[in-house]
């Protein structure tokens, strides 16, 4: 039995309600359960193939752990209740190739099992980051030796009409006026615009080197609104594009996400249909979550704590 209180009282949770596959209780929110469109926590590989991993949330979308296959889980949980994480990494730094270990899924004609995310109002992205290596890494499609990514690609949902890169709703660090910076980035209608809200702090500052920090980000494509969250604490930050990106003026309303099913998944760098290699994350990930709405502030609180405890 769990208790969990909120705003002055208590509610008690108990292990027999029921649950998304792989039984998440245990480490997620109970608030936050019935929205959980995908959960990976990199311990429930595909049974026959180990380079899967299963999902705990309610879509059950697999996600394939690219080029690294099985060895990209390692013994290194984020949190107490956690016994493996994801390794991500580039491999080769001086070859154009495709061989950084990522994880994610693609489908040109869009993957069914995340219609959730298909005229959407809004979404959550959260997890755990550990860097473990040089970031940003080497520029592998660049022939200049001392060239680096313009960003370090954590997670994502593609967009409807996506190459590969194009997002609907991302966790990820990019280039802000020449700095590169902690942001969420969505892009509400296809081939649109991309608004982004990026965090003041520098990233280092936000994502030591070797240290767990569990990461949010939360999309209202309605309001217009998103917001970071650190150890479940929200970050000070700016709106990057100015005007109306979004396009939420005037009618219909409210205002939803395109109404197509999104390409997959990104995790750790772009294209998970593995044609390219781009902005490779030297680091580790650990229970990902993806949520078809946008996680209230004292929840994303209370899921750090939750976890942590």
């Amino acid at each position: 039995m769990r208790r969990l209180v909120v705003l002055g009282f208590t509610a008690v949770f108990c292990t027999g309600l029921a649950a998304p596959a792989q039984a998440t209780f245990g480490t997620v929110l109970p608030t936050l359960q019935h929205n959980l469109v995908s959960y990976y926590d990199f311990e429930h590989p595909v049974r026959g193939d180990k380079a899967l991993e299963q999902d705990s949330g309610r879509s059950g979308t697999t996600l394939q752990l690219i080029n690294g296959g099985a060895g990209m889980r390692v013994r290194d949980g984020a949190f107490r209740h956690s016994r493996d994480s994801l390794q991500l990494q580039q491999i080769t730094p001086a070859a154009a190739g495709n061989d950084d270990w990522k994880a994610g899924l693609y489908s040109d004609t869009g993957v069914p099992t995340l219609k959730a995310f298909n005229g959407a109002r809004q979404a959550s992205i959260m997890g755990w980051v550990k860097m473990t290596g040089q970031n940003p890494a080497p520029n592998s499609n660049s022939v200049d030796p001392s060239d680096l990514y313009g960003a370090i690609g954590l997670a994502g949902v593609l967009t409807g009409d996506s190459n590969g890169h194009a997002v609907r709703a991302l966790l990820e660090l990019i280039q802000v006026d020449g700095e590169l910076k902690l942001v969420a980035l969505a892009r509400r209608i296809d081939g649109g615009d991309s608004q982004t809200f990026a965090a003041t702090d520098p990233w280092q500052k936000l994502l030591p080197q070797n240290e767990w920090v569990f990461l949010a980000a939360t999309f209202d494509f309605d309001t217009g609104t998103m917001a970071l969250y650190r150890n479940g604490n929200p970050l000070a930050g700016r709106y990057v594009a100015a005007g109306d990106p979004w396009k939420l003026e005037g009618e219909p309303e409210p205002d939803l996400a395109s109404a197509t099913d999104p390409r997959g998944y990104k995790i750790g760098g772009s294209y998970p249909q593995n044609t390219r290699e781009g902005n490779a994350c030297n680091c580790r990930m650990d229970s990902l979550m993806f949520l078809d709405r946008a996680a209230r502030p004292w929840e994303v609180r209370l899921q750090y704590r939750w976890m942590k405890n």
